[in-house]
């Protein structure tokens, strides 16, 4: 079998499950590069190194990339840039696999634009007959592709699957039992979607309250120097701007931590910083409007959820957590088992190998129940 997974770069949440397929398939698994990867993400840290790695090769270097995309077994396609690629093979009528975050998440009024339905018909809404399938990477895609009656039947559950790292429960329940200060970890780039404003408002009521906490920022942008302001002005050394560390010193910060919050509205697609910080065995309090949200977290049994952007629900959850601590200290080794039994690169790619084999030798696939590759429900989010 040939499998060639297409998207813009290999990053680091792509690599294990790339890592994974090509353990199974060794070289009939290719991830295709369309694009250099963006001076951005170098600068907070991400490998570069990546395009190195045996099953990578470089569309932007070795145009012949395009045949083997167009005759592979299995394609997967994710944000590659290169739709013009995307259609050629999608007309081929060869099993394919598309991945999305939603697209209309700045708001449904899109699928009723003439011009907007038009570019959606020929990328979507025409293969809905075809053996094209969505892998939904968010738990409101699938509303978004319902809306314009795309991929009926076809859509399933998906996401990022950053590295997994094992812990011992033991250790992660002895960690959240009885901490002198409650670490609190906070992941993200310093703009307004993701709110890091919140944190400076969540350190001074806890101030107010008495509370024995630190709260660790990790990350920089436009924001950032606003943040160190006010972190300044109102003399919070509860707060430690950390701004950019790899990837794996921020795995290595949130290992020590008790709490992590992830405050991004509606317009975070998925929030991959949720799988680490479950992974990290922390308390996951998050904003259920982020992508990620309601596929990994059920609201008090592995995580904590609040329902809008709106800083006093997050205020809410917080506050109720610190007052009632140990009612809450199991969330953290079942956050952990929920990615290590379900939500990871080697369950999602053993589910992914099952259903292609059905799909191209007729094979029998049981869709499972829950977790990658489950149904994608339909849920409305924010539009």
């Amino acid at each position: 079998m040939t499998f060639t997974f297409v998207s813009n770069y290999i990053n680091h949440h792509q690599q294990p499950f790339c890592d994974a397929m090509y353990e199974k398939l060794g070289d009939g698994f290719t991830f295709v590069a369309t694009m250099p990867m963006e001076q951005e993400r170098i600068d907070m840290g991400w490998n570069t190194e990546l395009v190195s790695l045996p099953y990578v090769r470089l569309l932007y270097e070795d145009p012949s990339c395009e045949q083997l995309i167009y005759e592979s077994d299995v394609v997967l396609i994710g944000w590659s840039e290169r739709e013009d690629i995307a259609q050629k093979r999608l007309n081929s009528g060869k099993l394919t696999l598309r991945v999305s975050e939603r697209i209309y998440r700045t708001g449904t009024y899109k699928a009723i634009s003439p011009r907007g339905l038009i570019a959606k018909y020929k990328e979507h809404i025409r293969y809905r007959n075809k053996p094209v399938f969505m892998l939904c990477a968010g738990a409101y895609v699938a509303a978004d592709f319902a809306l314009i009656h795309a991929y009926p039947g076809k859509m399933l559950k998906w996401g990022y699957f950053p590295p997994f790292i094992e812990y011992n429960t033991e250790d992660i329940d002895r960690r959240l039992k009885n901490p002198k200060s409650i670490q609190i970890i906070w992941v993200g780039r310093f703009i307004s979607l993701k709110h890091p404003e919140y944190m400076v408002r969540l350190a001074m009521r806890l101030k107010e309250e008495g509370e024995n906490f630190h709260i660790h920022m990790v990350g920089d942008g436009e924001k950032f120097e606003e943040i160190k302001d006010l972190v300044r002005e109102r003399g919070l050394e509860e707060i430690t701007l950390h701004g950019h560390l790899a990837p794996d010193e921020v795995r290595a910060l949130m290992s020590e931590c008790h709490v992590h919050i992830s405050t991004s509205n509606h317009l975070e697609g998925w929030g991959a910083v949720i799988n680490e910080g479950m992974n990290s065995g922390c308390i996951e309090i998050a904003c259920e409007e982020m992508g990620a949200v309601p596929y990994l977290i059920k609201d008090n049994v592995n995580g904590l959820t609040y329902p809008t952007e709106v800083y006093a629900s997050l205020e809410q959850v917080v506050l109720r957590v610190f007052h009632n601590w140990r009612g809450y200290t199991h969330l953290g080794s079942r956050a952990y088992r929920t990615i290590r039994d379900e939500w990871n690169a080697e369950v999602a790619s053993d589910r992914l190998m099952g259903l292609v084999r059905a799909l191209l030798y007729d094979e029998e696939f049981a869709v499972p129940e829950s977790g990658p590759l489950s149904f994608a429900p339909i849920i409305h989010g924010h539009s």
